[in-house]
């Protein structure tokens, strides 16, 4: 059974339950670069991605001049349904861990681990495989979504995410996709065209009121075929800094401008 929202304007939201392969990844290699917000670069990044034992593997690390390093490892299976199996964040600084997150889509365990704070968390979360997503994992369900999503049709999926409010803790949440527009945007030097689209948690109503969880808006590069262009959002919490990783780093990105459709 198929299970219809309506939300705003009479938008029909229609809830995935499997999300279908229409676009399987393949053996990738880049060097993104991480920004701030105003696109001022912060960090030199490395994208590696490979199939390996039936499963795509994500490794995409940045570092940052003063020697802190971010990485973020991702899996998946991608046979008639794409679905995420394990997801991690690590930031460490000359070696030293600072942070750390972790999604086990198999077990449906998730942990969270910051050094500063003497904080350790681990439970046991609700994991709906081919429907739950984490970190990378929403830029491969995009490209797999994109023509319904082009069309006009809007679509649920879930979301693994980690807040430090009430106590620091994993929570799974509905998140709404959309396609937004088309943009121009600047990046190392050249001005490129991409499709934007919203991520855009459903936060329950009274939980407004004590924890604001940023919209993370995703380019995918236009014409096709489609990939990675653009990621804006919070780092992991959302009370992290809102920051931009593009396809091409460069000493300065460029803000996104409507190309029209």
């Amino acid at each position: 059974m198929t299970v219809f929202s309506i939300l705003g304007a009479g938008m029909i939201v229609a809830p995935v339950y499997a999300l279908k392969v229409t676009e399987p990844a393949a053996a990738s290699h880049g060097y993104p670069g991480l920004c701030d917000i105003n696109g001022k670069k912060l960090a030199d990044g490395e994208f590696r991605q490979w199939v390996e034992n039936n499963r795509l593997h994500v490794v995409i690390t940045y570092k940052f001049s003063a020697g802190e390093v971010y990485e973020e490892h991702s899996q998946f299976r991608q046979e008639s349904e794409l679905i995420q199996e394990k997801w991690s964040w690590k930031e460490s600084k000359h070696g030293t861990s600072q942070r750390e997150f972790a999604v086990d889509f198999l077990t449906g365990i998730a942990s969270a681990h910051i050094s500063q704070d003497n904080k350790d968390v681990s439970k046991r979360i609700k994991i709906e495989p081919g429907r739950t997503f984490a970190g990378f994992g929403f830029s491969l369900a995009l490209s797999n979504l994109r023509k319904r999503l082009l069309s006009g049709e809007q679509v649920q999926l879930k979301a693994v995410g980690f807040s430090d409010f009430p106590t620091l803790g994993p929570q799974v949440v509905t998140v709404t996709i959309s396609h937004e527009g088309v943009d121009r945007m600047s990046m190392s030097g050249r001005s490129l065209k991409g499709d934007r689209f919203i991520v855009h948690p459903e936060i329950p109503f009274v939980a407004k009121f004590f924890v604001k969880v940023p919209d993370t808006r995703i380019w995918l590069t236009n014409p096709e075929p489609a990939g990675f262009l653009r990621w804006e959002g919070p780092i992991v919490l959302p009370t992290d800094p809102i920051v931009r990783v593009d396809l091409l780093s460069g000493e300065k990105s460029g803000p996104a401008e409507s190309a029209g459709s």
